[in-house]
């Protein structure tokens, strides 16, 4: 059986959320429903949504400010806002806080189906399912584990195993540093520059009982992985 892909809904009117949480378990999804912003938060971070589901107007942390704090961390993971037609000022500033999608209340479930359903091909296209060989190492994206020969795996965080897949994807050629900032960081200042280098050196420890594996630092490009 096909496991069920879930995703987070944070909707502060209770019986609107039970409907959009009923209907959406009906097409087999798996909906972890949350009165408010706070809670939310908690939830994604024990959880491991593929997808959320953000009412813009909530108590205790607004839609909008609790993308921005997940995008903090997760630069992939897909989010659709909900919002009122009287709302319509909030989505530019949803898109800037990282929102993929919106929709106005009220609205059909087959339009929300269809909407899910077009960000998660988009996001499982762009994700590796099977282990990638990294010169003596085995790298799994979905698990975000790295394994040295018969060694216990290493867990890597979020956006390292992400930054690794980029360097993989590039293997041999210049990941732009710009690009991979924006990517992954949401913007490219100065302080996150200084983060990604940080990240960069943690990678470059975990890979370095394999020599020849290197991460080269192009001044003023970007980084190349070579193996």
């Amino acid at each position: 059986m096909k496991p069920k892909i879930t995703l987070l809904l944070a909707e502060d009117e209770p019986s609107l959320g039970q409907i959009i949480k009923e209907s959406l378990e009906t097409r087999g999804f798996d909906v972890l429903l949350c009165e408010n912003g706070e809670k939310a938060f908690e939830v994604y971070k024990t959880k491991n949504p593929k997808l959320l589901i953000l009412d813009i107007m909530m108590p205790k942390k607004d839609g909008i400010s609790l993308a921005k704090d997940i995008r903090l961390e997760n630069a992939e993971i897909p989010i659709i806002f909900l919002t009122s037609k009287s709302q319509t000022q909030d989505v530019v500033e949803g898109f800037h806080s990282g929102g993929n999608d919106y929709i106005k209340k009220p609205f059909s479930m087959e339009e929300l189906i269809v909407r899910i359903n077009n960000l998660l091909k988009n996001t499982l296209l762009q994700e590796p399912h099977n282990s990638i060989k990294l010169g003596a190492y085995v790298f799994d994206f979905t698990k975000q584990t790295l394994q040295f020969k018969n060694e216990p795996s290493t867990t890597l965080t979020h956006r390292e195993a992400h930054l690794l897949f980029h360097l993989i994807k590039n293997k041999n050629k210049v990941l732009e540093r710009s690009l991979i900032l924006n990517k992954l960081w949401g913007n490219d200042d100065y302080f996150s520059s200084r983060s990604m280098d940080v990240f960069i050196t943690k990678i470059r420890k975990k890979l370095n009982q394999d020599q020849t594996i290197q991460i080269l630092n192009v001044r003023g490009f970007g980084y190349k992985l070579i193996y």
